[in-house]
């Protein structure tokens, strides 16, 4: 039998097999962040550690630096001694830091990809749970704790349980106003949050195939969201079109020796894996959460799920989401009323993602009960959204522009819900409180149905929106 890409990477990174039956594994390029990485820091100087190779680890500022203005110091203190302890911990230890004068400042998840640091063969990790995200360049990424932060930056390796693989397979065509937000929420739904548990997801099938690079990233994000380890696409004409002139990209010959390797590492035809699911990518409709988790999800035009629907191991969860919602089964979602509309994060907050969120902004403008903003992914997504004049689209239609950052995606920063508030979000986690208000609830959807549901006041089928999309 034939190799997975998954197979392929770990061969090639391992260092040795421990006693443990974990694996030495070296990482090829290590993220950090200023949440996760201080108390790294921190126990290095205790340690007496250096950083072993510095020009393979590189620092964003994104969970906690402002949206509505760039003066230091931060109102927030604390938000103000994590920008100064990554700025002191980059400088001590040599790592280059993408802060705002750099030009390239933005979540970590953008800017990996956008400046071409995320190649395909790479095993990549980074303090966030988000980082399978860069799997949609065929490598291997995962999120890790502080300690193995630490770890990584004192040895360049991490003790890790190699995965199972499962292949999830979107075959046929999406139809018009489905995008890759739907895919992964529908991929959730019906595998569960639970469901990749010990495995790396592999994403393909003729859905993912025809997919552009953000569209994936978008589909890989969410990983973690099912359980799985890690996600990804095997890299093809699409992965190497990207980053074709990508500033940490090879150039010239060395390019095309990297494809002819990166070629290499993708799947082979009859690779063996652990499970294998087929799903219909005709068959999925736009996608809105109505729970606390996003396997608790639904197509637009579907109603709630009563708690018979679910498995008896599951049904507290339910019960507990109606409650914490105040949403009834057997109601539908759509006319549900919201309160504050999101686009934006490492999950939507790409250049695509603004322009197919402009497209339905066109139609309209934000209710005036609705505090809707839009909050690009990172400085470069900015610019490139600007020189289109995505942001006066936006602005016209009654929404804030914003700073890049992570924003109202986890809320440690002034981007919060008060109270009860609802928010229609294009980011990745519906959880309690995870929007900044212990009572607040958060609608996951793509950020087509986010400004749809701006426009209308409530959650509302983007496809019903007259001129909307048309794929």
């Amino acid at each position: 039998m034939g190799k997975t890409l998954l197979d392929k990477v770990w061969e090639a990174h391992t260092v040795r097999e421990l006693p443990s039956g974990q694996t030495q594994l070296f990482v090829g390029l290590h993220l950090v962040h200023e949440v996760t990485s201080p108390q790294a820091f921190q126990m290095m100087r205790e340690q007496g550690l250096s950083v072993l190779y510095p020009e393979r680890t590189v620092a964003a500022i994104d969970h906690i630096i402002p949206t509505d203005t760039d003066r230091r110091p931060f109102c927030d203190d604390q938000a103000e001694g994590m920008m100064k302890a990554i700025e002191r911990n980059c400088r001590e230890f040599g790592i280059r830091l993408l802060d705002r004068s750099s030009g390239h400042q933005g979540i970590v998840h953008v800017i990996g990809p956008e400046m071409g640091l995320t190649q395909p063969g790479m095993t990549i990790a980074c303090g966030d749970s988000h980082t399978s995200t860069h799997g949609a360049f065929g490598s291997v990424a995962f999120g890790i704790g502080t300690s193995q932060v630490r770890d990584v930056l004192a040895t360049q390796c991490l003790a890790i349980q190699k995965p199972a693989v499962r292949r999830v397979s979107v075959d046929g065509a999406l139809r018009p106003g489905v995008y890759a937000k739907d895919v992964i929420l529908h991929i959730i739904r019906r595998l569960g949050v639970k469901g990749g548990v010990g495995c790396a997801y592999e994403y393909g099938g003729d859905v993912v195939r025809r997919m552009s690079m953000e569209e994936r990233m978008t589909v890989c994000n969410m990983s973690i969201e099912g359980g799985a380890r890690c996600g990804y696409v095997n890299p093809d004409e699409t992965t190497f079109a990207d980053l074709r002139e990508r500033e940490g990209a090879p150039y010239g010959r060395a390019f095309d020796d990297a494809v002819a390797w990166w070629r290499s590492m993708a799947s082979d035809a009859n690779a063996a894996y652990d499970d294998t699911v087929r799903l219909d990518g005709g068959a999925i409709s736009p996608m809105v959460t109505w729970g606390i988790n996003p396997g608790q999800a639904i197509g637009v035009d579907e109603r709630i799920p009563p708690p018979e629907a679910f498995p008896p191991d599951e049904r507290e969860t339910v019960t507990d989401a109606y409650a914490y919602m105040d949403l009834a089964p057997d109601t539908p979602i759509a006319g549900t009323r919201i309160d504050v509309a999101f686009v934006g994060s490492c999950t939507n907050g790409r250049l695509s993602d603004l322009r197919e969120a402009a497209t339905i902004a066109k139609l309209g403008k934000v209710k005036p009960h609705v505090k809707a903003l839009v909050v690009p992914g990172s400085q470069a997504v900015a610019r490139a959204a600007e020189a289109e004049g995505l942001h006066e689209v936006f602005r016209a239609a009654g929404f804030e522009w914003r700073l890049p950052g992570c924003s109202m995606c986890l809320a440690m920063n002034p981007d919060k819900l008060s109270g009860r508030q609802i928010c229609a979000s294009s980011s990745n986690r519906n959880f309690k409180g995870r929007q900044g208000s212990p009572s607040g609830r958060t609608l996951l959807m793509s950020p087509a149905m986010v400004v749809a549901a701006a426009i209308e006041g409530v959650v509302t089928d983007v496809r019903t929106m007259r001129g909307g999309p048309h794929r």
